[in-house]
């Protein structure tokens, strides 16, 4: 499997999402109806393919192009004064990677330095999200959150107010239930 990183460009897509499948470059041009020769161009960047074709490309390899929104952080105040980081929509992860067993780094988990968390166990998953909610960074939000498991495990989690509050809006759909000064 591959996952498509910012900045990456049509020709790494394309090729990465090919070998990702295991094809060769005759095998995915016979199925999309692209000549061997223009896919070759399209992974090696001599020529960009238009999304149509593109998207043609990926089908036959096994994947399909599509869109996600983009997530952002703003800086949330909080009543005690310390801000908190709060995307505008959730984060999704790929499957094995929101249910990987995953040893989070010393600066989250400082006390417990190389405990492994298996994300498959709801236990383990909320402390994970419980610990990078409280002290994590946008990146780290992005590395350990998913959007629905986190929306699933919203109500048992044991946060501070401030930060509650802050992620509620995003994760609920409702605003906090306290002013934010």
């Amino acid at each position: 499997m591959f996952r498509y990183a910012r900045g990456m460009d049509p020709a790494t897509l394309l090729t990465q999402a090919r070998q990702a499948a295991g094809l060769t470059q005759a095998a995915v041009a016979a199925a999309a109806g692209t000549a061997r020769p223009n896919l070759s161009a399209y992974e090696h960047g001599r020529i960009s393919p238009t999304l149509a074709v593109a998207s043609r490309i990926l089908n036959a390899a096994g994947y399909e192009l599509s869109i996600a929104p983009k997530v952002e952080f703003r800086e949330v105040a909080t009543y005690r004064g310390l801000p908190v980081e709060v995307p505008n929509v959730l984060p999704r992860l790929p499957v094995e990677k929101a249910l990987a067993t995953v040893v989070l780094p010393l600066s989250l988990n400082w006390s417990d330095t190389g405990r492994s968390f298996n994300m498959r166990n709801r236990r383990d998953r909320a402390w994970v999200y419980e610990i990078v909610l409280r002290e994590g960074t946008p990146n780290d939000v992005l590395t350990y959150i998913d959007g629905a498991l986190l929306a699933d495990l919203w109500d048992e989690l044991v946060l501070p107010i401030a930060v509650r509050d802050a992620w509620n809006p995003v994760v609920t759909g409702e605003p906090g239930d306290r002013e934010v000064a």
